[in-house]
């Protein structure tokens, strides 16, 4: 292990948790699976397949608005932060924050693909052999400890790149983000991307790629039931489906079963009949102004940068 690089700090979901949601789901009216079960070692390395699709904007676009204006938000994350960054995949987009930042404290990377996350940070260490790195392996969502840091730093800043955010639903995005605010404590930062509101024919190109990566994306989520809780589903009786809700100003994403069919769930038979869905995620599109309502009193909104199409936004907030 690499002296910089600290023991890997694990809160792994429970197998029972999996199937409570799992059977929780598929009871509701409108049976639904949690999309972070996207992320399994096989869904992470499809994510970032995705990420270089034509179609897919978001993420270039993301890194082009980092890119321009690191420097300005580097100085607003400020000299010796210890920087958390919830959901940090392949870690692509924190190399350019790294790099910019002055004498950054430390680095928590927190993410739920336990092996995806190892590399990562493998190969962070090895580049940034002066950097203080404390991996945590956790569904940030649930309940987990950060490590203790026995060191100075100037602020904790939460980094939550890729309109992640959007996959919640206002509600509960709000709740989530008042919880970040109570974690990081007065004065703490965060630095959040979000996806903005634009013409429907891109927003739904996104999510339905012509190679149909986020088609098989979506279809693994099935792969990893019958793997882990041993279901029976057929992933050839199913297909992606995805469009935009221009009512509630969200992208869905659904899988939709081919026929009249019963899959085991745990002993149990779930009845899905032909035309039927499961709803795997919604992403949510934001203007800034609908954003900053979703912030409660915690945060104030210091910066905002987006890119010259305004397809996409990096805002950063401070807890008051």
């Amino acid at each position: 292990m690499n002296k910089n690089l600290s023991r890997l700090k694990k809160f792994e979901p429970e197998k029972e948790s999996l199937l409570e949601e799992s059977l929780k789901g598929f009871n509701k009216p409108q049976k639904r699976l949690p999309s972070k079960l996207f992320y399994d070692q096989r869904g992470s390395a499809l994510f970032d397949e995705i990420c270089e699709l034509d179609e897919y904007y978001l993420t270039r676009t993301e890194i082009s608005i980092m890119t321009e204006n690191i420097e300005d938000m580097c100085s607003m994350l400020g000299k010796n932060c210890l920087l958390i960054e919830l959901g940090s995949g392949s870690s692509r987009k924190i190399r350019l924050l790294l790099t910019g930042l002055d004498d950054p404290a430390g680095y928590v990377p927190i993410d739920i693909s336990e092996e995806h996350l190892i590399n990562s940070v493998n190969a962070l260490a090895k580049d940034y052999p002066s950097l203080r790195i404390f991996p945590v392996y956790a569904d940030y969502t649930q309940q987990f400890k950060l490590p203790n840091f026995e060191f100075m730093h100037s602020k904790k800043a939460v980094y939550y790149p890729g309109s992640t955010i959007g996959n919640f639903e206002p509600e509960y995005a709000s709740k989530f983000l008042n919880r970040i605010a109570n974690r990081l404590g007065k004065g703490g930062g965060l630095l959040i991307g979000i996806d903005l509101k634009k013409d429907e024919s891109i927003l739904e190109d996104a999510y339905n790629d012509k190679k149909g990566v986020t088609a098989e994306f979506n279809l693994n989520i099935l792969r990893r039931l019958n793997r882990e809780l041993g279901t029976d589903f057929n992933i050839e009786d199913w297909k992606h489906k995805a469009f935009y809700n221009s009512t509630e100003g969200r992208i869905e994403m659904h899988l939709q079963s081919l026929r009249d069919q019963d899959v085991q769930v745990n002993g149990s038979r779930i009845t899905f009949a032909k035309n039927e869905t499961i709803l795997t995620e919604y992403s949510y599109k934001y203007n800034v102004e609908d954003f900053k309502d979703l912030m409660s009193d915690a945060y104030n909104l210091e910066k905002v940068w987006t890119d010259k199409e305004n397809r996409f936004g990096i805002l950063y907030f401070t807890v008051i």
